[in-house]
């Protein structure tokens, strides 16, 4: 959703760093292009104005400009007040002692409020709580199938009543939570194409039969600035806690994004993207200003990283890895937790620089699919020793696998590097090299490395070092 604004940042920020020193002139025009990305990034006026408006205040003063590195103290400002614009700090979902938690999500229609409320379900379900989701969109055709086809899919309860009466079923779940051992009740309400008297009427009457221990309102991240408008009515009437941002993987400029928190003064709590349970994630302002301005989000990355290798991976299994003892076996686990974990694509995007490193080359995310393919084609005993696949071997896999002899000659290649790299990675890490000290294998430090995994292929040598040592 970011692209667009981050790249122009990125351009403004790569265009000072070749300057070396700043003048006030500079700035201004830094600060004028910033001005032009947020406005083309549809973020609301009256925020872009305070935004460059503090920034430049904070650059044109005399410890940036006489600094040393003037240009890195500009970037360090604007990463401070993206961060400031999108919250200073993580605004976590709060529950109460009371049982059950009441959970009411309001919104537009088409926002998302269902699969929202199904993904707000699994994450509380992953955290030992039992989730009730309770179907109060009488008015939608399917609303209610929608949410118990979603609601079988992660193993929690649904609670529709009469179907009738949007009131009388928020009411009546309380009981029935209470009766079914659920802590949590999630209520998701009806929408409307537009805001009206009507839905805000029967909203607050729901508000006021189960009263709420949090209201979140699901925003369309696609909406644009307008959604701030949208936000503030439902502000007036309901009082919301916090945001859900949904929809967080569209190709929309991100203004609302970047303006919700300002304009309604209401913390954006989680976002979500794509349609897969797992796919909604505590919103961190911090992490995601980094991300905006093409620094990554290691954090997050390792984060994912820690749960899929927890789910996946013995720490028998782990160890021998680390000791470059690897199967194609070893290849699959890895393909599938790189899948679990977004894919090539999203891997890049959370690493530094990651995306610009590629220098015009494209991700390849199906070269998983056709290694996948390949190593299914061979044999239990030729996974596990991929030293006996000889000349006939290897032209029965390709044959199995639908695909050419290089195809597979290609692949064994790239395990070979990676069992390398893997191999040089545990060794540094035991007896780390003194810095300065040349030799052979320091000059053939770059062959392999991440350059060898499928998709990967078109990153610069210079960045894929600069990643190998950071992943260190």
């Amino acid at each position: 959703m970011f692209d667009n604004l981050s790249d122009r940042l990125q351009g403004i920020f790569s265009s000072l760093k070749s300057k070396g020193r700043l003048t006030e002139n500079d700035i201004e025009e830094a600060m004028r292009e910033i001005r032009l990305a947020l406005l083309e990034a549809d973020v609301n006026f009256k925020v872009v104005k305070q935004f460059t408006a503090v920034t430049k205040e904070r650059a044109l003063a005399s410890d940036v400009l006489e600094s040393l590195t003037p240009a890195q103290n500009v970037i360090k400002i604007v990463l401070d007040q993206l961060t400031e614009l999108l919250g200073t700090s993580d605004s976590k979902l709060v529950l109460s002692s009371r049982i059950p938690n009441v959970i009411m999500l309001v919104g537009l229609q088409g926002s998302g409020k269902t699969t929202a409320a199904a993904k707000l379900a699994h994450r509380l379900k992953s955290q030992n709580h039992v989730p009730l989701l309770v179907a109060c969109d009488v008015y939608r055709p399917a609303a209610a199938d929608q949410l118990e086809t979603l609601a079988g899919e992660i193993g929690a309860k649904l609670f529709r009543g009469n179907g009738v009466s949007p009131v009388s079923i928020a009411k009546e779940s309380i009981k029935y939570a209470i009766d079914n051992l659920c802590d949590i009740v999630i209520v998701d309400t009806a929408g409307r194409l537009h805001v009206d008297d009507q839905m805000m009427q029967e909203a607050a009457a729901i508000k006021e039969a189960v009263k709420p221990d949090q209201i979140l309102m699901v925003v369309d991240a696609m909406t644009g600035q307008d959604v701030v408008n949208v936000a503030q009515a439902f502000a007036e009437r309901l009082d919301f806690d916090g945001v859900i941002m949904s929809k967080m993987d569209g190709d929309a400029r991100g203004g609302g994004a970047l303006s919700i928190r300002e304009v309604t003064g209401k913390p954006i709590k989680f976002i979500s993207e794509g349609e897969k349970p797992a796919a909604f994630e505590e919103f961190h302002p911090d992490r995601m200003a980094k991300r905006i301005l093409g620094m990554g989000d290691v954090v997050t990355l390792i984060e994912k990283a820690q749960q899929v290798a927890a789910d996946e991976i013995s720490e028998a299994d782990a160890q021998r890895m680390a000791r470059a003892e690897l199967t194609f076996d070893d290849f699959l686990t890895m393909n599938k937790q790189i899948r679990k974990m977004g894919g090539i694509g999203s891997l890049l995007k959370a690493l530094p620089g990651g995306e610009q490193a590629l220098g015009g080359g494209k991700v390849d995310e199906n070269a998983l699919d056709k290694m996948e393919v390949i190593i299914q084609s061979m044999t239990k005993k030729e996974r596990l020793k991929p030293t006996i696949i000889n000349g006939s071997r290897r032209q029965r896999i390709a044959a199995g696998a639908g695909v050419q002899v290089f195809d597979v000659n290609q692949l064994i290649k790239q395990f070979d590097e990676t069992r390398k790299m893997v191999k040089k990675l545990h060794v540094n890490s035991e007896q780390r090299p003194t810095k300065g000290k040349k030799g052979k294998k320091g000059k053939n430090r770059r062959k392999g490395g991440f350059g060898s995994i499928p998709g990967l292929g078109g990153m610069s040598p210079s960045a894929l070092k600069d990643i190998e040592d950071m992943l260190k």
